[in-house]
């Protein structure tokens, strides 16, 4: 009987379904044999969903949903609608080899920022990253020049680590030294989210979005650093105003000692050639750049292996050396060549943001095959200057995350020179800044600064972040005035 019933209520819905969604409704079909949906029901109805399920994921902060969940239901929601109208056309093929290409893409990228984010958590668990905070809080650094050395190292760190890290890191710092300075604290999270943006920009490495502009083969890994100078003035115009409101007392937060463990710089070194293989099987032997680093992940692996094997003797020598320090010197020790285990660290990679991603591909995709993307790339690439059309874009990740903004560029894949394709990988990666909620990196200090660093306190400063925006756009169109 139970079985009759859900027989029963799925024929229902297939009605209803038909009803909705059937041939009739659809608008005519492409030149390509892709059916037009924007004017259906179907159409609106992921349009509606989408809406939704972004709403959801900008209000994370307030409803403790994590952001991949919404996005997740609504591609799935989104391809099924999708799936089901070209299944009643005859033209199941057609709807399967687009998930396929959208799965593709998403499936290079997410085996990219795996390997990156195990290389960064490998760091972390070797106590890399602990070291440097306890070196720089036992200088005996001002706040003042604290608030620039945090704000430089995240500009530079950044292009190697992704901005998320590099910006939890220093506000580590931060927190550290500003004890209960709340505009010292404040206005170094501001600084720092704008650093760690701004450095990522000029990078593949230092955010999704240029990962997906270099992947696409649109910007090539050297002509990324023509961003450098840009993306420098983009830091450096909002830090100066800001850092005339930062005292110039001493710090006095208590200095520690860190140890880092065994393997620690080696691993460094086995990063930097990961990117250097990535970088050389994009450029040299024209493969996608995950082939070097999923190799990377292989040599990370062998390390990993050779400090299982090699713990006796690494424990062996390190009771030896200890036998002349005092007790809590030798624990510290001995405690440095503890083995590594590099599946620990995948497990640890931020899956979430993997599964945001995967979300946020296969929903655009799935708006972009219906046919909106090329009704937004018509109006925005051809009603108005290219120019125009990307500074808006950086103005919107500032609102809406930049990875659905920087991939629906690309798959409208407007007709651009390679100056264009410069300036909206720029816009796209500093225009988050100019919100606290525009990027990943913002969006994490507000929780680990609760209360001090919020949205209310980033936007008194968004002016001035706005001049920095500014003035980025204009050195890149001076300097690279040549690309466009």
């Amino acid at each position: 009987m139970k079985l009759m019933r859900l027989h029963g209520g799925c024929a229902a819905l297939g009605g209803i379904l038909s009803g909705l969604f059937s041939p009739a409704v659809l608008a005519s079909t492409e030149a390509v044999n892709n059916l037009n949906l924007t004017d259906s029901t179907v159409g609106y109805l992921a349009l509606t969903l989408f809406t939704i399920a972004y709403l959801l994921v900008m209000g994370e902060e307030k409803l403790h949903l994590r952001k991949s969940k919404p996005v997740l239901v609504a591609a799935g929601l989104i391809w099924g609608m999708i799936g089901y109208i070209y299944t009643q056309n005859g033209m199941s093929e057609v709807a399967e080899a687009a998930f396929k290409h959208n799965l593709l893409e998403y499936a290079e990228l997410l085996l990219f920022l795996l390997v990156a984010m195990t290389y960064i958590n490998a760091m972390e668990e070797r106590r890399l990253f602990d070291a440097l905070r306890c070196w720089m809080v036992g200088k005996g650094f001002s706040l003042y020049q604290i608030f620039w050395l945090t704000g430089l190292l995240a500009f530079f760190i950044s292009p190697i680590a992704d901005n998320l890290t590099t910006a939890l890191l220093m506000c580590a710092v931060v927190m550290k030294m500003g004890a209960d300075n709340r505009r010292f604290i404040t206005l170094s999270c501001i600084n720092i989210v704008v650093a760690a943006n701004a450095g990522g920009a000029f990078s593949p490495f230092g955010d999704i979005t240029t990962l997906m502009v270099w992947q696409k083969g649109m910007v090539h890994f050297s002509e990324f650093f023509k961003l450098f100078l840009p993306s420098l003035v983009n830091f450096l115009v909002p830090a100066l105003i800001m850092s005339l409101f930062i005292s110039r007392e001493k710090s006095d937060a208590l200095v520690e000692k860190v140890y880092t463990k065994t393997g620690a710089k080696r691993i460094v070194l086995l990063f930097l050639f990961t990117i250097s293989m990535a970088v050389c099987a994009h450029s040299l032997l024209g493969l996608p750049p995950v082939l070097g680093m999923m190799t990377g992940l292989g040599l990370l692996q062998c390390f990993g292996f050779y400090l299982r094997k090699n713990f006796p003797k690494a424990l062996a020598r390190a009771q030896e050396k200890a036998r002349l320090m005092q007790d809590e010197k030798r624990l510290e020790q001995l405690g440095n060549v503890v083995p590594f285990d590099v599946f620990s660290r995948i497990a640890r990679a931020e899956w979430d943001t993997l599964l945001f991603f995967y979300g946020v591909v296969l929903c655009v995709g799935g708006l972009g095959f219906m046919g909106y993307l090329s009704m937004v790339s018509h109006a925005m690439y051809t009603q108005w200057d290219p120019t125009y059309a990307n500074i808006a874009i950086g103005v919107l990740s500032s609102i809406i995350d930049n990875i659905p903004v920087m991939f629906a560029v690309l798959t409208m894949n407007p007709d651009m020179a390679l100056g264009q394709w410069l300036l909206v990988t720029l816009t796209a990666g500093v225009g988050g800044s100019l919100l606290s909620i525009g990027s990943a990196a913002g969006v994490a200090l507000m929780g680990q600064a609760r209360g001090i660093y919020t949205f209310g306190a980033h936007l008194k400063w968004t002016p001035v972040i706005a001049l920095g925006y500014i003035a980025s756009i204009l050195i890149h169109l001076w300097l690279n005035s040549s690309t466009f």
